[in-house]
Parts: structure tokens; sequence; C-alpha cells
């Protein structure tokens, strides 16, 4: 073990030292509440717990009274470990250092795909057409039911997953003598520069820019009519339902996406257009692009593990059909997103105001 020592960081770039903490308030909270669920037997909305959706999601392989403790304990235990990592004045020796390196990012996997499943991602794209329509009644559901305890747990346990990433990934560069505001060590790394990120960030976009079209051009064809991928009754089911325009309504969000993960790429994602009152011409944030860009990636990866295990997907799509053929394309969606996003980011960073590196 050897003793770590740091130049005091400026003001502004202070916030990855406040991730750990973060993460360990926010995970300790949730754990202390799996707890008294566990105590009660009441609260833990997975599994045979949830009355909706709960067939989409991986944590119904596991059973309620295992799942409840075990829950509750690794909330615990990684509060506790995330609280270490926040004050790392030793840096550890190499075993342990990727033991508990291995542990945080295993935990932060299951707390930001696992367990958010589908229904994070149906919110996201939803949720422009709740809140439109709201005042007029449409869609016909019952928002009680639908903004629940169960999704409110998902999108706590995605925060929180997100938040000890962002913690473990702090504390690596810490303990490895690097940056840790930007990353950067003493030796650069030729595919980090802005030009190669440019280059394999073009082919990361137009990945992720395709699929969610693919997607939305089957959820268009049943709009109007034409049973891509289905049969003619299920189409006039859905039609009869709604569900057709729901599909739509899915197709335009995924449409929009599209198009913006091209601005990843593209000279628009840098500056607002013209036709942009007020912002023309302005250097665009780059956590502006990032962050939703990042969120939306982590939701489709959490998607597509709940729906390819779940037996009524194939049922419902027919195996390897074209409206299904979309969806198993999404776990390539979430990672040439990742891919695409980072590009960005390291095009765009520029020089670190921690370390003055650029």
């Amino acid at each position: 073990m050897t003793t770590i020592t740091a130049s005091r960081p400026r003001s502004d770039s202070r916030w990855p030292d406040r991730l750990a903490p973060l993460a360990a308030g926010w995970l300790g909270l949730w754990g202390v509440l799996a707890l008294l669920g566990t105590i009660t037997g009441a609260g833990y909305p997975f599994g045979a717990n949830d009355p909706h959706g709960g067939d989409a999601n991986l944590l119904r392989l596991v059973p309620v009274e295992l799942a409840t403790p075990l829950f509750a304990g690794l909330l615990l235990a990684t509060a506790v470990a995330a609280l270490a990592m926040s004050r790392p004045v030793v840096r550890p020796s190499g075993p342990l250092r990727v033991l508990l390196a291995g542990y945080g990012w295993t935990v932060a996997f299951v707390l930001a795909v696992v367990v958010p499943d589908a229904r994070v991602l149906v919110i996201l794209g939803y949720l422009p057409m709740l809140i439109i329509g709201a005042p007029f009644g449409w869609p016909p559901v019952d928002y009680a039911e639908i903004f629940s305890w169960a999704l409110f747990a998902r999108f706590a346990a995605l925060v929180g997953g997100l938040l000890l990433a962002g913690a473990v990934l702090a504390w690596q560069r810490r303990t490895a003598g690097a940056c840790v505001g930007c990353g950067r060590g003493d030796t650069g790394r030729g595919w980090t520069t802005p030009a190669a990120a440019a280059r394999w960030g073009r082919w990361a976009a137009g990945i992720a820019a395709a699929i969610p079209l693919a997607y939305a051009l089957t959820r268009f064809a049943w709009a109007a009519g034409i049973p891509l991928g289905i049969s003619r009754e299920f189409l006039t089911e859905m039609r009869e339902t709604g569900l057709v325009w729901a599909g739509f309504g899915l197709g335009a969000f995924a449409t929009v996406g599209a198009i913006l993960t091209l601005g990843l790429v593209q000279r628009w994602g840098e500056r607002f257009p013209r036709w942009m009152l007020g912002l023309a011409g302005r250097r665009v944030p780059v956590k502006l692009a990032v962050v939703p860009a990042t969120l939306v990636a982590v939701a489709v990866t959490a998607a597509t593990l709940g729906l390819l295990s779940n037996p009524e997907f194939w049922q419902l799509t027919h195996g390897f059909s074209l409206a299904g053929a979309p969806m198993l394309l999404w776990p390539f969606w979430g990672l040439a997103l990742v891919a695409a996003t980072y590009a960005y980011h390291l095009r765009r960073r520029g020089a670190c105001r921690r370390c003055d590196r650029s």
C-alpha cells in the first residue's frame, strides 16, 4: 500500500469527489427501506410482488423471500463500500483493487441495468404523450397505475447504479494515479484523441441511429394499416384498442432519438443551428448531449435483458419476425449509443479544469 497525495482541486471541478458520498447516502437510504421491507414483509416491488410487468424483469427468477433480504444486504454493503471510496487516502494492492472495482461495477450493473427492465424505457417513450394528453384525458389510462411505487423503485435503482458507477470510476482513477476529473494520466492513449474519436464515433453513431429507425418503421407501418411482421387480425385488434397509436408514439420517440444521435457527429450537435432563436451559434453544452444519451443507452440495455428473457415477448413477436427483429438489435443499440456518446465527450471535453491536461 502506498499513500496518495494530490493537489487541492478547484471548486468548479470537485464533482467527482461528491459522487461516492452521494452514492453512499442514496444506497444507504434505500438499503434501510429494503431492510424494513424484509422485516415487515412488504415494500419489495419486484418479481412476484410486482402486479404490473413483473414478467419482464430478471428479478422474477429469484424467490421474493430470498430476494428481499439479499437486496437489502447488497444495498447496505455497497453503501459502506462507496463511503470507503470517498476517502481513498491509501492505494490498495493490485488484487484488492481489482476485487473492490469488480464488486462495485457488478452492483452498479445490477442496479442500473438488471433492476429497471423495459418499464423505464417505455415510460420515457410515452412521457411526452402522457404530459401533453393529460389535460384532454388521452390516452385513457389510470395515471396512478402507471406512476406506481414499482416504477419509482426502478428509477431509484437506476439513479443509484449511475451514482455508484461514477463513484467507482473516480476511485479507480484516483488509485491509479490518473486525474479524477478527466481520467488522463502521464501517458496518452491514441484511441481517445479527438481525431481518433471522430473516426470511430461516426460508425457508432450511425449504428445507434439506424436501429431505432428500423424499430420506428414497423410502428409507422402498423399505424398506416400495413401488417408488417404481424397478422392482419392482430393489427385489427391493436387498432380497435388504440395500441397502434401508442406504438406510433414510441416510433416517433425513436425517430427523434435517432436524429439527436446523429447530432453527436454533426456540426449542429456542437453549436445550436440558426433556426433556434436565442441560441443560434452558441456552443451546445457537452452535458446537454452526454447525460440524456447515457440515460437512454442504459434504459435500452435494461429493456433488452428483460424482454429477451421473457417468453411472452417471443410469443407476441412470433420469434424471429419483422415485428421483433428491431428489438433483437437493441443490445447493439445500447452499446453503439454508449460508444457514440463517449466519442462525443472525448472530442469536446477540452482541457481539464482539474489537472489542466488537454
